[in-house]
């Protein structure tokens, strides 16, 4: 027996396209080719090679970089007007090495800004490759929205044969205005590639295929529409416990490099001028040179964090107690952080805390 809505619906559902048939051919025609709406998306522009101009054509890797302000990167590609409503705010025009803990700062609060804006459904940010990895992982850290946020770059100047800023860009517009990379933590498009902000590092210096994570893409971007992979297990965003809205500073954590026939010197250096902690980017598995421990356990006595992270290229895993009794001198492991992002997050969870245990247990979840 059929129920009485049921019935209901089988006798207007006819009714009802009965009378649209009644509308004027421009009404219907109207009704048929509304649009979806477009999804509005903010480009925040920081300079480097994407921005960047060269002397002429052959020119890929010689070149000025942070030139090109954003209103010209976006004119450049009039078919982002077909994927979002786009609109470039010009926040540095800097190359990327130049970038500074300041400069994260306020990068992250206009981020954390705009994700609070009911007018903007997706923020790309485009940012010189050197430490785009670094940026990309802090908004991971930091900014507590699940908008999606996706930082590009390109390997070589717009000048160039064969440039690859535009296609990274558009392929990022089209990526921060998907619904599907709502949740995904900070992205990074490069190469037709979606990856990890988190995992996602840079392994060449002059070609377009230079960004890796070690663990694999999450997706890729073909002709405008993102497709998916993975997704990433470790916290990020919404699920972080830090925020931008409550850090003030970044702790200050330095970087020491690990090779045959180190000493202390630079640790001690570091130390000395004032660093909180200092990250081992050791050999292999975060090793050690017995030359260099007793120096390291006397930083600790006095306070300073030991993080041990390695220097591998793709893939570097830091085993706690595995080489160095980590336990026994109250060292940290990175896990599969390599230096560059280790300190990354050591500057921000030491606004946190100052407690090696849990300074531990945060580079296991993040």
């Amino acid at each position: 027996m059929i129920s009485t809505p049921s019935r209901l619906r089988s006798l207007l559902l006819p009714a009802l396209a009965a009378a649209s048939l009644l509308l004027p051919p421009a009404a219907q025609a109207r009704e048929a080719a509304a649009p979806a709406r477009l999804a509005k998306v903010v480009i925040l522009a920081t300079g480097g090679t994407i921005a960047g101009a060269g002397a002429d054509a052959a020119s890929s890797a010689t070149y000025q970089a942070a030139k090109v302000p954003v209103d010209k990167l976006v004119a450049g590609i009039p078919e982002l007007k077909n994927i979002a409503e786009v609109r470039g705010e010009q926040v540095f025009q800097i190359a990327s090495e130049s970038f500074t803990n300041e400069h994260l700062l306020q990068l992250g609060r206009r981020v954390a800004e705009l994700s609070r804006s009911s007018d903007v459904d997706g923020i790309v940010i485009t940012h010189g490759t050197d430490t785009l990895e670094e940026t990309a992982f802090f908004l991971n850290l930091v900014v507590r929205s699940d908008k999606p946020v996706v930082v590009v770059g390109s390997m070589r100047p717009g000048t160039a044969l064969s440039a690859d800023g535009a296609l990274n860009l558009y392929d990022a517009v089209a990526v921060a205005a998907s619904a599907d990379a709502r949740g995904k933590g900070v992205l990074v498009t490069m190469n037709d590639e979606i990856h990890s902000g988190r995992d996602v590092s840079k392994a060449a210096n002059i070609r377009p295929d230079a960004f890796k994570s070690p663990w694999g893409p999450l997706g890729m971007v073909v002709e405008g529409k993102p497709y998916w992979f993975r997704l990433p297990a470790k916290r990020h965003t919404v699920n972080s416990e830090f925020d931008i809205a409550r850090i003030e500073t970044l702790a200050p954590v330095e970087i020491a490099y690990g090779y045959g026939n180190v000493s202390d010197t630079a640790y001690k250096a570091l130390a000395g001028a004032g660093a909180k902690a200092i990250i081992h980017a050791g050999t292999g598995n975060g090793s050690v040179s017995n030359r260099v421990v007793p120096g390291l356990q006397a930083l600790r006595a006095q306070g300073v964090h030991i993080i041990r992270s390695s220097r591998v290229d793709g893939g570097g895993f830091v085993l706690r107690n595995a080489e160095q009794p980590d336990d026994k001198y109250d060292w940290v492991v990175a896990h599969d952080l390599n230096p560059q992002k280790a300190r990354i997050l050591a500057a921000v969870a030491l606004t946190a805390t100052s407690d090696s245990k849990d300074l531990q247990r945060i580079f296991w979840e993040y």
